[in-house]
């Protein structure tokens, strides 16, 4: 049996039953009013209406980060496939579906993305409830733009979460199409446009203009973290690249290092400030709504790492990046490289094999944040190996590739 069964819900508990037969629409609602997750929404609702800044170490945005330069030969995002997807899309739908899915590309409705199950905010088309035909093309759209792999995994987060919900018995909420898709701009060869896809446990937002790509933010998580039967079952985490590596890393740190980096070193640590550990966030500290967050660096600077520690954050940084297609993602690590002695690595909780914990990897140009959570439809109040999230963000103002959207604006009057 799985970890993750002996901690499901007994037949006939309010948890669950309470929610049987409740649509998302009705859930959102029902959200809207309970004590708990009421109080997420109304503290994160107000965020995403304050001017973009972008997150930043303390405050201020450095300016000529994120100069704008059309891509490189070889690394060009594939957006003659996009364009296509993307029109195939707006071609399925109806003038008023139409509009309900499309935003200007600088539109403030970026920042509405979310990752909890409960509907904060609607935007655009909510997929379960489009006919098939739509479904697919969203999708289509989805895998035009990433690399095979990062389709794959982005599917599989789709997966885990209608397989949660069959688990579960609340396939209403929980399903493999229980995802908002925006588009924003006019799909282009050149021009700025993208697309959103958000739900629970997978949000991304991906922007394309003059063959670059920007694939930030992007939220990944799974409860539990794989599928033991059924159609789409599946040996491993989907996590696993991000985890391994991780606790190998802290291994070869040098102790002095290892010291430095863990900051707090259980997941509820008494010598927390108050609201280290947020209701819904647990540890991350750069996920949805906290576009506009001070993030101090914390833990050790990569620089003084021994050669195979610096080897294993560049490949922890890859594999945060390995949705993006290959041109795009060579463009990215030569831009993570470039500032790796500036990027600094956190810890919290244990490090042997089995152990929960969070870390962060910051530097001015990414925040890369992976966390272990407590339950949210399986029952336990502490953080579990199954249960997973990562966050990945765009320091200093490129989130939602904001800094080059104005850049070419401006070049283009």
């Amino acid at each position: 049996m799985s970890e993750f069964r002996s901690y499901l819900y007994p037949p006939g508990h309010p948890r669950i039953a309470d929610l049987v037969g409740v649509d998302a629409y009705a859930y959102r609602d029902l959200a809207r009013e309970d004590d708990f997750t009421g109080g997420l929404i109304r503290g994160w609702t107000p965020l995403y209406r304050n001017p973009f800044v972008g997150v930043t170490e303390e405050g201020t945005v450095r300016e000529g980060l994120h100069p704008f330069e059309p891509a490189r030969p070889g690394e060009e995002a594939p957006t003659s496939g996009m364009v296509a997807a993307a029109e195939h899309l707006l071609g399925l739908l109806d003038e008023a579906t139409s509009a309900r899915l499309r935003h200007a590309v600088d539109a403030v409705e970026w920042q509405t993305w979310a990752n909890p199950e409960f509907m904060q905010f609607d935007t655009g088309l909510r997929l379960d409830q489009q006919p098939e035909e739509v479904r697919e093309a969203a999708l289509a759209l989805v895998r035009a733009s990433l690399s095979e792999e990062g389709y794959e995994i982005t599917r599989r987060m789709m997966l885990i979460n209608g397989f949660l919900g069959d688990v579960v018995g609340l396939p209403e909420i929980l399903n493999d199409f229980s995802y908002n898709i925006a588009l924003y701009g006019t799909p282009d060869q050149h021009a700025p446009w993208g697309w959103q896809l958000f739900g629970h446990h997978a949000a991304l937002n991906c922007l394309v203009v003059e063959g670059r790509m920007s694939l930030s933010p992007v939220f990944l998580g799974a409860e539990p973290d794989q599928i033991d039967e059924g159609p789409h079952a599946a040996t491993g985490s989907p996590f696993a690249a991000r985890i391994a590596p991780a606790i190998e890393l802290m291994a070869a740190l040098p102790e002095d290092q290892r010291r430095a980096a863990v900051v707090y070193q259980q997941m509820v640590d008494p010598a927390m400030p108050e609201g280290r550990v947020h209701p819904g966030d647990e540890r991350h500290l750069a996920g949805a709504f906290q576009d506009n967050r001070v993030i101090p660096l914390e833990g050790t600077p990569v620089a003084a790492m021994p050669e195979p520690a610096r080897r294993l954050i560049l490949d922890l940084l890859e594999e945060f990046h390995r949705l993006l297609p290959a041109g795009p993602r060579a463009a990215r690590m030569r831009e993570l490289e470039s500032h790796l002695e500036e990027t600094w690595f956190s810890w919290i909780g244990g490090h042997a094999p089995g152990d929960v914990f969070y870390y962060r990897i910051q530097s001015p140009v990414v925040i890369a944040e992976l966390d272990h959570h407590c339950g949210v439809f399986l029952d336990y109040d502490q953080p579990q190996p199954f249960h997973i999230h990562t966050v990945l963000r765009t320091p200093h103002g490129n989130d939602y590739g904001r800094a080059w959207v104005r850049q070419w604006q401006a070049a283009h009057d």
